[in-house]
């Protein structure tokens, strides 16, 4: 299946399936509240559900669909420096071939005290074993995600390493800082404990009714302590220092 045609399916799911409607509907909320004034840009829009809670979003992906505003490679950003308020990746840092070819990127184009909003996988003791042995992308901590690499011809945009955020905002976060230390990190939160699981996500069918969405959520939230345990996502925002 092309890159187009996961997108269009993808798509498809997130209009037919209200549980996941709802789920997402409390993240992309809590991730707009942290975005500063200006130009906000997306980066891996995919399916282009940012702009229902950001219409003034510019939603980009690698490939075009008519729902997206820009084609544009994270790595090489066709845009000026320091012109930029927000840049926001909603599953897609574990995407990006050369993780440290953003960040250069990011550094460059956004202005002082603009931010970037990560949500990505979270790999704890319990989503684990899930993201190795039930999802098709890989779990490799074997791999320096700051370390450059040479572009591979035959990498597909949906080739994945789900380890990447854990890596660089927790198991090696004094590296990451000591190559970007002008990104302060103002939010790290461990989420996503029952709900996400049950709801199938995009590519499995939902064990979760909707109604149920919001009760789950408030369970999880009472249960952050546990939060390294059982958590499936995290949650980041680094902001530029002056």
């Amino acid at each position: 299946m092309s890159s187009q045609e996961i997108l269009d399916q993808h798509r498809a799911v997130w209009q037919s399936k209200p549980v996941l409607r709802a789920l997402y509907t409390a993240w992309y909320h809590e991730m707009v509240s942290h975005l500063q004034p200006g130009t906000t840009l997306e980066l891996g829009g995919g399916t282009g559900n940012l702009k229902e809670f950001a219409p003034a979003v510019v939603c980009t992906d690698v490939v075009a669909r008519p729902w997206l505003d820009v084609v544009a490679d994270a790595q090489h950003l066709p845009i000026a420096a320091g012109t930029v308020s927000n840049i926001v990746l909603f599953d897609v840092l574990h995407h990006i071939e050369n993780v440290r070819l953003f960040f250069d990127e990011a550094v460059r184009v956004l202005r002082p005290g603009g931010r970037i909003v990560v949500m990505d996988p979270y790999i704890s003791w319990v989503s684990w074993p899930v993201y190795h042995y039930a999802h098709p992308e890989p779990v490799d901590f074997g791999q320096d995600p700051l370390r450059l690499r040479p572009p591979q011809a035959d990498r597909a945009p949906f080739d994945a390493n789900q380890a990447v955020a854990t890596m660089l905002f927790e198991r090696n976060y004094a590296a990451f800082h000591r190559q970007y230390p002008q990104l302060d990190k103002r939010t790290h939160r461990r989420l996503a404990f029952f709900a996400y699981p049950l709801s199938g996500g995009f590519e499995h069918p939902s064990l979760l009714p909707a109604s149920f969405v919001q009760p789950l959520l408030a369970l999880e939230h009472a249960l952050g302590f546990l939060d390294r345990f059982l958590a499936f996502r995290i949650l980041v925002v680094l902001e530029k220092t002056a």
